[in-house]
């Protein structure tokens, strides 16, 4: 059940809207900002809200790569796998991440600190390879700077 809380700020984003549905990806943001994931029960809910199915909504929680669909941890790390990414070395930042955490994409730590997800583009092609965790773009990584990066989200 949404709170009154997410009630109220879905309502205030679907008034700039021409109908409710389409403050969908608003609705799951705001969700999604106050409990961390989109559950199934949410989706239920938001779909009720703005007048839409389940379906309908799932469909928009699971296109977008920053919904989450099952819980995360406290930071979300999203390490760039496009094509110049990779070029400029985004395996080794992903392979380093991974063994210093023991995690794998998709994974979240045992601390709960972190979850390692890839993405498809940041759109830093230029200062490649690049990372994202949170809202935090990090680009032009090595792996001496990685220990430093991950430091800061505690």
């Amino acid at each position: 059940m949404l709170s009154n809380h997410e009630r109220e700020e879905i309502l205030e984003e679907t008034r700039l809207y021409p109908y409710p549905g389409a403050a969908c990806i608003d609705a799951l943001k705001i969700v999604q900002h106050h409990r961390g994931w989109i559950s199934d029960e949410a989706i239920e809910d938001i779909a009720a809200e703005l007048e839409l199915s389940a379906a309908e909504v799932d469909s928009v929680a699971t296109f977008y790569t920053r919904i989450y669909r099952k819980p995360v941890g406290r930071n979300v790390i999203l390490v760039c796998d496009s094509p110049t990414c990779m070029i400029m070395g985004s395996e080794s930042v992903y392979q380093y991440i991974s063994d210093k955490l023991s995690i794998r994409f998709g994974e979240t730590s045992a601390d709960d600190r972190f979850t390692l997800l890839p993405i498809t583009c940041l759109g830093d092609c230029d200062h490649a390879p690049a990372l994202m965790i949170n809202d935090d773009l990090h680009n032009n990584l090595t792996l001496g700077h990685i220990d430093e990066i991950l430091e800061k989200y505690r």
